[in-house]
């Protein structure tokens, strides 16, 4: 969802993950459903099933085109991440990805961690590597882009809303989402919030946009906790959201 939504807002998405350690309270389910909506028109959906138990997370994650999108340009992604869960920390252990096109083509993506370090990452068919990659060897702490949405949509206490400065690596670029400033809204909070593009990226991208600002807002649950049900943000498409179903 534009690029405060970064690798999955080429895939129109948006992205994040939270910090700080500490030892997981208690298990966590969430069913996270989004519509992706560009130009007031419903262009996609997200659908994200995590899990956190003890000391251990795993989620799953489908983002693809639907209506008159679909029918332009087909797309569909999903991908899953594991690894180990403190509190309002995630260390990625691996991430897979698979992109599904209408014109046929797939493409299967990986990448492994040791200790929360990139030391693996795979491409079926072959990526053909750019000058302006980023090493993975130097990339411990960020975390994946599925981990990232899971982090960020999940349901978390009050005191934990906004709270968020994290890096990002998709294989090849480092990005950085940021939220702060919360504010009352009603029964709930607005967060403000930013897309950076750090590294990786092309003169072209970093020349057409480098920050992307937008804002989340979370509404209360009825056990006392915060949901995300909305992000808007402007996109290099125009105005973008994504509103829970």
């Amino acid at each position: 969802m534009g690029k405060a939504i970064c690798h999955w807002a080429r895939r129109a998405t948006l992205i994040a993950a939270l910090l700080l350690p500490g030892v997981a309270r208690a298990d966590q389910a969430d069913a996270i459903r989004f519509d992706v909506i560009l130009h007031g028109i419903k262009a996609g959906e997200l659908r994200i099933d995590g899990q956190i138990e003890g000391a251990r997370y795993a989620a799953q994650g489908v983002m693809e085109t639907t209506g008159l999108a679909a029918a332009l340009r087909k797309i569909r992604y999903t991908a899953t991440a594991q690894g180990a869960a403190r509190e309002t920390r995630f260390t990625p252990a691996r991430y897979t990805e698979t992109a599904e096109r209408g014109n046929g083509t797939r493409r299967d993506f990986e990448i492994r961690y040791r200790a929360g370090t990139p030391v693996s990452v795979a491409s079926n068919p072959p990526r053909t590597p750019k000058d302006r990659d980023v090493d993975p060897a130097k990339q411990g702490g960020t975390i994946d882009p599925l981990t990232a949405l899971y982090a960020v949509l999940r349901d978390v206490a009050p005191d934990r809303a906004c709270q968020l400065d994290v890096k990002m690596f998709d294989g090849a670029r480092r990005s950085q989402v940021q939220l702060s400033a919360p504010r009352p809204k009603g029964k709930g909070v607005t967060c403000a919030g930013e897309y950076r593009r750090l590294e990786g990226f092309s003169a072209r991208e970093m020349a057409e946009k480098s920050r992307f600002p937008f804002t989340l807002t979370y509404a209360p649950t009825e056990d006392g906790r915060l949901r995300v049900v909305e992000i808007s943000t402007e996109t290099i498409l125009g105005k973008g959201h994504l509103k829970r179903r």
